[in-house]
Formats: structure tokens, sequence, C-alpha cells
């Protein structure tokens, strides 16, 4: 039992020299970003892209940022359907098997991003270590390596039919190609952790690790808050910790986790339990909290991974001011520019980030470029809503499960306001002091919304619509985007979403 509790310490030691490395991060910013750009740019010159760009020519990021222009997904996807096709050398060097789909776009139900060999290593699992490595260092009393981690993952299937190349769920594909040795660390078993079918899929994870030693989780919060309710309901427990005594660390991301927090209180009820966020996207693994009280994410700049930042107020536009690392300015919302050993190039990819300090560079998750209500001037974005429910669901007792908001335009009286469809895990004292509160702070946190809402002239108070239990469920299954890294919309400025959604909000699941 000794060398199994002195097994952590023992292993911890071996991040050292990576955590001196990290470190340099808030004295060589610069250097290290200008570094990774000339590698990606020299490893990449003799591709169709490069040859296209005339990276040989390339010298500088002055250049770089010149000659290259800003693309979505709706610019790079006839080299998508090449690659998926089989073509090879588009846009990075190396042969591209795995695509990992990620949710759609205005014209595609889905989007498929390239992922090669070199991003898997200098991107997605050295994210992963560095994430551990963060960890020991923020509790130097840790135990992780007594027990297994409890990975959440989704699912792949064959690309257009060729079991040589394969698209899926981000995680689904780290967890097929991750070193063997990884396998006897975490759990469930490849096997079950790849199934398809996600209800049946929670069924073979709840089952197969109620019996083991689980110390780590990681995933989607709402998705793993589906699985140990599941594991508690199996067991009869009423926490976690009395399924899984050593349990100690939860790594979360791809949803924010304020409206969760709550919930994750009543059922990992253990004040040992840690939450650490990271921002392992599709597209590259970009940020690790590395201070237990600052819930702000360390950028990590030394991967295959080139980073540039639009202004929010610049997006849309034909030419936008675009800034690297070392130009951005401290509490600006921006979207997110990347460049890859994937073969993404200036590729915006749709999220928004807040910078809190510059040494070393750190920052929050302000919300999606498309996941914003701006239909009267207000320009609501992810944040200000995640800060308005918590102070909503904190005045009133409330948690939620889900939401999503949305404009109406103008209803009968010819009004307009926002309309927001929420499922409660623990309901308000009362919905209308929820809405009032919620509102107030809407204004206190963005003074768009609060000119807009002055006297309610261009703006009525706010809707709240009491989402019935498993709607947003229902939903997403209905869409067949249960598990893996699918998402409930949060904001919308149009009403796609929440018209497909109120339908089933008055219909009972059958």
């Amino acid at each position: 039992m000794i060398a199994k509790m002195n097994i952590t310490k023992i292993i911890s030691k071996t991040f050292n020299s990576r955590l001196k490395e990290i470190d340099l991060y808030a004295t060589q910013p610069g250097d290290i970003q200008q570094k990774v750009l000339r590698r990606l740019i020299n490893e990449a010159a003799h591709t169709e892209w490069g040859q296209k760009y005339d990276y040989s020519s390339i010298k500088d990021y002055e250049t770089f940022r010149n000659r290259l222009p800003i693309q979505t997904y709706e610019e790079i996807k006839p080299y998508i359907e090449r690659l998926r096709a089989g073509e090879q050398n588009l846009l990075w060097p190396s042969e591209i098997r795995w695509f990992a789909k990620s949710s759609g776009t205005t014209n595609d139900k889905s989007k498929f991003l390239p992922v090669s060999k070199e991003a898997l290593q200098d991107i997605h699992y050295r994210g992963g270590k560095d994430a551990v490595a963060l960890y020991f260092r923020m509790n130097p009393e840790s135990h992780f390596f007594s027990g297994k981690g409890l990975i959440l993952g989704g699912s792949h299937s064959p690309n257009l039919n060729s079991n040589h190349s394969l698209v899926g769920d981000l995680s689904a594909i780290l967890i097929q190609n991750v070193n063997p040795l990884v396998n006897f660390v975490r759990v469930p078993s490849k096997k079950i952790a790849l199934m398809n079918e996600w209800e049946t899929k929670i069924e073979a994870i709840a089952n197969s690790t109620i019996p083991v030693n689980v110390t780590s989780l990681s995933g989607v919060p709402s998705w793993m808050l589906v699985l140990i309710k599941r594991v508690l309901e199996k067991t009869g427990k009423q926490s976690l910790e009395e399924v899984w005594p050593n349990l100690e660390v939860f790594f979360h991301g791809g949803v924010a986790f304020t409206p969760y927090r709550e919930q994750y209180k009543q059922v990992v009820r253990s004040p040992k339990m840690h939450y650490v966020e990271t921002y392992n996207a599709s597209e590259g693994y970009f940020g690790t909290q590395n201070d237990l009280s600052d819930p702000a994410m360390l950028l990590m700049i030394d991967y295959g991974i080139f980073y540039e930042f639009i202004p929010l107020e610049e997006v849309g536009k034909e030419n936008p001011q675009v800034y690297c690392l070392e130009e951005i300015e401290l509490n600006k919302n921006y979207a997110l520019v990347i460049s890859t050993s994937c073969g993404l190039w200036r590729y915006m990819i749709g999220d928004t980030v807040k910078f809190t300090s510059k040494n070393p560079y750190k920052f929050v998750i302000t919300g999606r470029t498309k996941h914003f209500i701006n239909a009267f001037g207000e320009e609501l974005i992810v944040d200000n809503a995640e800060k308005g429910l918590a102070k909503a669901c904190a005045e009133t007792g409330a948690q939620i499960c889900e939401y999503s908001a949305a404009p109406v335009f103008m209803d009968e009286h010819a009004k307009c306001r926002h309309q927001w469809l929420i499922e409660f895990a623990k309901m308000p004292d009362s919905v209308e002091k929820f809405a009032a509160i919620l509102d107030a702070t809407l204004k206190e946190v963005n003074s768009d919304y609060e000119a807009k809402r002055w006297k309610d002239i261009a703006l009525q108070p706010l809707e709240i619509i009491v989402a019935r239990s498993g709607l947003f469920h229902d939903w997403l299954a209905e869409k067949g985007k249960l598990g893996g890294q699918h998402k409930v919309p949060r904001l919308s400025n149009t009403r796609e979403y929440i018209e497909a959604m109120l339908p089933l909000n008055n219909n009972d699941k059958l």
C-alpha cells in the first residue's frame, strides 16, 4: 500500500523538466510563438497550400499576416473534401487519416477537421500530459496514479466507407491512437469507450467502472453528470466518493462549468475534490487551468499552434485587424485564429476569448463568434449569460441543467425581447425573481444590453420558459447528437434552434 501511495510522487518528478519549459511562457512568449510559426511554415513549404502562398519566401510574421487570408470552414472545405477522398500533401505534408467531426456550420451538418500524426503528439497528447503536470504542481499531495482515470469520450466510424481513414469525435480519435501503456491507467476499455449508441454506452461504462478504484475523471461536464447520476442510481449511494473514495480531480472542458458547479457539489461532496478546466477542441489543445483559485487558463504556446486574434468588433469585416499574441490587450474580446500542424492556416475556429494576464498569458473563454445575441445591438455573449445565470441561481436557490436563448423579434404588440428556455435541475424559489435577477445582472455586465433595455424602449424584460425534464437530451437525440462533444447552443441570433425545441417542450417524452 505504501508503494502505491508513493508512486504518484515518483512519477510526478518526471514532469519537472517540462514544468521548467512551461515557466518560460512568462518571459519568452514572443520568441516561443515565432519559433512555432517558423517550424510550421518550413514543414508545409512543399504542400499544395505552401506552394500556393510561396511559404519558402516567408521569413517573418508580417509577411505571413499580409500574404495569407483568414479562413473559415467554408474556405477550407474544398481541401477537406479532397483529403477525405484520399488526396495527400494538400495542407500538411504527412498523411491525413483522421478527421475530427465537429458541430456544423450554416451550410453543413458537421465539420470534418484534419488530424495529423504530428498534431496528435505535439498538440493533443502533449496537452493531456501538461494538464497532469500542472495539476501535480497545484496538488503536490496527489495520489493520482494510485488508481485509474475515467475518460468519457465519443465514437468514430469509417471515412467515406474506407477503413483506412476514419472520422469521429476528437476524444474517440485520441482513445483509438493512445499509447498502449496509457490503457493500463484508464477506464473504460477501448471497446466500451468507442461504442456508438450513447445510452447503451453509459450503462456499460457504469457497470465496468463501479468496481474500479477511479481517481480522476475527464470529459464534458454535462455528459459526465449523466454518467455520475447513473452510477449513483445503480449503487444506491448518495455521493460519488462513496463509490470511488480516492476520486480527487475532474478535468473538464467542452462547455462552461458554471451552470453545473452546484450540481457537482451535490454528487461529489468531498472537500478534497478538484476541478481543472482544459480547452481541448477538435482544432487543437489550447489551454489548461494552472491555479485552482483562478478560473483563467494558461495559453499553451509551444505546441504545434500559432495564435492570432481578431477583435470581436472586427469579425465579419472584409479586412479585419488581426493581432499576434504580443499585440493583444487585456480584458478585450477576441476571436481566436490558429495555424496548426493539422494544416489549418489562419483558421478562425469560432470561439472568443479574453485575456486576464500577460506574464504568462492567461485567458477565459467568453463565447462563440456565432453563439451570441445581437438582434437589437445588445451584443450579448455567453460570458455575460453565464454570469447572469450564476447570480440568479445563487440568489434563488436554483440549479440549471441546460439552457438556450434567442431573440423574439416582434410579438403581436410590436415588442422585442429575449426568450430563455431553461431546464432546471432545481427550480428557483420564484421564476419571476430569477428572471428579474438575470435581467438586472445582464445590465450590470453589458452596457449595450443595459442601453437597449433602458425604459423598455428597444427591449422588453426577458422571458423565461421552463423546459420540461429531459428536453435538451431529447432534442439532441432527435438530431443524432447524444454524447461525445455535442453541445446545446447557448445563445443564437436567430430562432432556428429554439423553434425546434419549443414543440418538443410541449410533448411529454414517449
